[in-house]
Formats: C-alpha cells, sequence, structure tokens
C-alpha cells in the first residue's frame, strides 16, 4: 500500500517569489523545496561557494603547483562509477591544461574492488609516479596511503564520501564531509570536488604569476563532466550542485562539450540541444556505468576524454552494447529474484538479504534497488567474489542510514563484516560466504531497533493538481527547463481522470487518452510506460507533465507514474 502525500509550502514565500517574477505554479513547486529567494534560481558562476572555503583546497593547490612546476609525475586513481569516471576525466583534462606529466588507473572492480587498496597501490608503482591523486575515493584507504608512503609516493584525497574513525595519513586531503571541514555543502559528487581542487590551482598560479603574459585555463570547459558526474551520483542537487549542473547543461546543449558525452546522447536517442538533468541520469549515466559494471571502466573514460568525433562514436556504441547486455543480465536476475522473494513473507520482515552463486557482481546494485523500489525495504544482494567471500550491494529507504546500520551491526559482530562503506542509500560490503544466513538474520535485527513499520509503508509525494490552464506545452517546457534531481524532485502531480482510450504500444507500455474531472477540462495524451494491463474507467492518477515531439508537432503529454 502506498500513502500519497500532498507536498506543503509556505504560502507567504511562494507570493514572495511570484512578486519577483517566478510563475505561479513554479513558485510554488519551489517553495515546498526549499527555495525562499529568487536568487537562489540564478546559474550564474558567481553563485558558486568560493573554492577557497572548502577546507584544505589551498593546501591541496600550492603541493598540486609545486608538483606540476618541477615536473612530477601525476597519477590519477579513479572509481569505477560515472562519477569517477567524469571526476577522472576532470582532473586529467584539468592537470594536462595546467601543464600536468598526468596519467590515470581505474581499478577493476572484480580484480581489486574499490578504492585505494595496497593491491593498486603496487600496480600503481610500476607507472613509477611521484604523485598519486585519487577522485571520487581514498578517504577510507587507510592501509593503501601507508603502502604508497611506504614507496615515497606522495598521496594527495579529493573524495565525498563519509570517512571512517581513522583517517588516512596523506598529504593532503580536500573531502567536504572529512572531519573538520567547514565548507558549507556537503553534497558535493567527487567530479565537484575535483572540480574545486582545480578552481583553487588556478587561483594558486594566478598568484604566482603565471598568466601575466600568458593565457589561463578556462575551467568552464569542464562543466558538462561536472554537470553529468553530479546527477548520476544521485548526491542532493542544493543550490550549489544546481549552479553547476545547470552550467553543464547549457555547454551540452550548445554543442560546446565533450565529444563523449554527445556520442553518449546520440546513441540513447537523445537530442543535445534539448537535453535535460534527467537525460544526464536515465540515458548516459547507465550506459558508463555498464563499463564499470561488466568490463572496465577505463572504456568509459577513454569516451570522456576521446577528441574526435569518431572516436567517441565508436566507445560510445560499444557503452551502449554493454549496457544492453547489462540490462539482459540484470532481467534474468531479476526473474530469478522474484521466484526467491515468492518463498519469503516479506511482510513479516524489515530487510531483504539475498544472494544466488549466478548473479553478477556489476548488477547487484541495480538489482537490490529494483527490489526495494518493489517492496519498499532496506535490500542486500550478494554475488560471489571469489576466495570464499560474498560482494553485497545495498539500497536503502528513507528513515534509514545504510552505512550507519552496518556500522553497528559491524559493532556488535566485529567478525561478521569483511568492510564496508557507503552512504545513507546505499551502500557496499563483503562477507565471508559461510557466513551469509547469520548475516542475514543479524542485519535484521539491527534495522528492527532502528525502523519502525511506519517506516515500510511506501510514501508517494505529490504537488497537488494541475489546473486546466497549466497543463499546456509551455508550461511543460518551463517545468523541463529547471533543474530537478536528488533532493529536489521533479514535480508530481495527482487528479482524477476519466480514461477516454487506451491501447498497449510495443507490448509493454499505454498509451491513453484522458480527461481531467474538473469542469471545462481539455482532451490529453498520456503514457504508462513498462504497464500492459488496462486502466478503470475512472482513475486517480500520479503524472509528470512533459513535452513530447512527434513528426513536427508539439504536445502536451502526461507521464503517469502511479496509479491510486
Amino acid at each position: 500500500m502506498t500513502l500519497i502525500v500532498h507536498r506543503s509550502f509556505p504560502t507567504s514565500t511562494a507570493e514572495h517569489l511570484k512578486s519577483g517574477g517566478v510563475m505561479p505554479l513554479l513558485a510554488r513547486l519551489l517553495a515546498s523545496r526549499g527555495v525562499t529567494e529568487v536568487s537562489q534560481l540564478s546559474a550564474n558562476l558567481s553563485g558558486l561557494i568560493p573554492p577557497n572555503l572548502l577546507t584544505n583546497n589551498q593546501a591541496m593547490a600550492k603541493l598540486l603547483a609545486d608538483a606540476i612546476i618541477t615536473n612530477k609525475k601525476l597519477l590519477v586513481i579513479g572509481d569505477y562509477d560515472a562519477d569517477g569516471a567524469t571526476a577522472t576525466a576532470v582532473a586529467m583534462r584539468g592537470l594536462r591544461a595546467f601543464g600536468a606529466d598526468v596519467d590515470f588507473l581505474v581499478p577493476n572492480r572484480f580484480e581489486y574492488g574499490y578504492g585505494l587498496t595496497p593491491e593498486i597501490v603496487a600496480l600503481a608503482a610500476t607507472l613509477k609516479p611521484d604523485v598519486i591523486i585519487t577522485v571520487d575515493n581514498g578517504i577510507a584507504s587507510v592501509d593503501g596511503v601507508a603502502a604508497a608512503n611506504a614507496l615515497g609516493i606522495q598521496v594527495l584525497i579529493t573524495d565525498h564520501h563519509l570517512p571512517g574513525l581513522e583517517t588516512p595519513q596523506a598529504a593532503c586531503i580536500i573531502n567536504p564531509n572529512q572531519h573538520g571541514c567547514t565548507f558549507s555543502s556537503k553534497n558535493l559528487a567527487g567530479v565537484g570536488v575535483m572540480f574545486y581542487g582545480l578552481l583553487c590551482l588556478r587561483a594558486e598560479f594566478r598568484a604566482r604569476g603565471f598568466y601575466t603574459q600568458q593565457p589561463e585555463p578556462n575551467l568552464t570547459e569542464l562543466l558538462d563532466l561536472v554537470a553529468l558526474g553530479t546527477v548520476a551520483d544521485l548526491v542532493k542537487l542544493d543550490d550549489n550542485n544546481r549552479i553547476l549542473v545547470e552550467q553543464g547543461l547549457r555547454r551540452i546543449r550548445a554543442g560546446v562539450c565533450s565529444q563523449g558525452i554527445l556520442a553518449l546522447l546520440r546513441v540513447s536517442g537523445r537530442q543535445p540541444q534539448m537535453v535535460n538533468a534527467q537525460d544526464l541520469g536515465f540515458y548516459v549515466g547507465p550506459r558508463l556505468n555498464a563499463a564499470g559494471r561488466l568490463d572496465d571502466m577505463a572504456l568509459g573514460i577513454k569516451c570522456l576524454l576521446a577528441e574526435s568525433e569518431v572516436e567517441a562514436t565508436q566507445i560510445a556504441q560499444q557503452l551502449h552494447e554493454l549496457n544492453q547486455k547489462r540490462r539482459s543480465i540484470e532481467a534474468d536476475m531479476q526473474d530469478s529474484a522474484n521466484i526467491s522473494l515468492d518463498d519469503i513473507n516479506v511482510t513479516g520482515q524489515f530487510t531483504i538479504s539475498m544472494y544466488q552463486s549466478d548473479w553478477h557482481q556489476g548488477v547487484i546494485g541495480i538489482l537490490a534497488s529494483r527490489i526495494k523500489e518493489r517492496f519498499h525495504r532496506p535490500v542486500i544482494a550478494f554475488a560471489e567474489a571469489g576466495d570464499g567471500l560474498l560482494k553485497g550491494s545495498g539500497r536503502s529507504i528513507s528513515g534509514l542510514h545504510l552505512r550507519d546500520a552496518l556500522d553497528l551491526l559491524s559493532k556488535h559482530q566485529p567478525d561478521l563484516i569483511v568492510k564496508f562503506g557507503g552512504h545513507a542509500m546505499a551502500a557496499g560490503l563483503s562477507i565471508k560466504q559461510v557466513d551469509f544466513e547469520r548475516f542475514q538474520q543479524s542485519f535484521e535485527v539491527v534495522v528492527q531497533s532502528l525502523i519502525t513499520e511506519a517506516d515500510l509503508e511506501s510514501v508517494l509525494e505529490v504537488d497537488g493538481g494541475l489546473s486546466n490552464a497549466d497543463m499546456t506545452f509551455q508550461m511543460a517546457q518551463a517545468l523541463e527547463n529547471q533543474v530537478w534531481g536528488q533532493g529536489f524532485p521533479p514535480p508530481l502531480f495527482y487528479d482524477e481522470f476519466e480514461v477516454l482510450n487506451q491501447r498497449v504500444l510495443a507490448e509493454k507500455h499505454l498509451k491513453l487518452t484522458l480527461k481531467s474531472r474538473t469542469q471545462g477540462a481539455s482532451v490529453v495524451d498520456a503514457i504508462y510506460f513498462n504497464h500492459a494491463d488496462f486502466l478503470a474507467e475512472n482513475v486517480q492518477l500520479a503524472y509528470q507533465l512533459q513535452t513530447n515531439s512527434y513528426n513536427g508537432a508539439q504536445k502536451v503529454q502526461l507521464n503517469v507514474r502511479y496509479v491510486a
């Protein structure tokens, strides 16, 4: 059962936004999402939090500048997801623009696992770097940093993940979430942290007088990559992140961006000049992630670094094919998971922990997400990782901080979890295969101590009804031009409709003709994706207002998300 909750908003705030020139409907939507001033809607880069306010960023800039000036060899070590790939690409492009001798290495998740491990340091050492720069990882790499220090390799950490009890002994760390950091936005993605590092590096070179006789690097050229990584990593789109994303989207729409992003949009069937944040999250991000899930994320990074359209298109096609393979593997895993779930009395459980020997460890995170969406419970899916270990990927629900729950479990039973890390809503871990059932039971006990049955009820937040006057193509365009995403959700409206006509498209989507039950309402088209069963004559629907351009015609369309 899903509980429909209507978002409230301060009427005075909505009126204040309207008086500043914001459309009435948009004013209501923004007020309900915490926007209080029109200035928060500005996408000017001058509105970014200054880079010198990120703790240790100026010290990091001095170390990087010294390394570049003395021709030291730099090695960027990234992560194998879209955030890590974009952060690596930003580091490579940005540092090269400053004249650095820099290369990158990204761990193959199936061989080395996550982060700057001693094994990765040993591999990196064969490339003889003077300095290792981590992006989107490193804050938990105590042993890896120690191994690098022992080899005389300086380590600079750029990360955004939550720290553990012990901090690595790196030469410098920038991370808005590290202990003692006073940076006002804790929501930078890994790519955002690296971008902030480059901003401070440019300021350091300015202070040293490097640009009196030569032009300085234009770091805005990296914002398309920053936007992609920020959206794909599902970090909260606070005011600062919305500026980064909007600026990146503008570059993509203008075609002055990474050839790799343009190629990934093309193979996804999206038009770059009309791209929005959701396109980055639903189409580009998954294709980039497919490299890290099934193959080697180096392929994705090479796509983002491609200089020519031909090279970018070739790699993007490979990524597209990998994503199709990933979807096929996921579908098979989901089918087998559903069979297993049929044998479980889920209503009597607070958690779902699952393992099957033939599951692919690159896809278990997506599987956990799908099962969580279906049952609205914290889910951890495990796959074999070799050497008698299982690798787990978890997804949580609102109300349960997943990493904290795993931390509590590890304190109760120190020998149960080999290693873990993550965020409130997603985490990864490793356990011994023989301990799966013990973990299953123990995780259930810990979660039951942290949340109540009420937390297990699925809640759908909606923005109320939409008037006939607002159900227009122009309004849909205005909504699509806003940056929506994690922590700043796209508008979801809720109304009662009469179903005038319905038919199934491609054997799995429902095409609808609807008429609102309000007085004088007009007829509108709608689509209900991945739903082939006919609806009742009168229904209550949660839906998004979207544009639909087909054969030169531009119309408004409702995207049905839920039927009450």
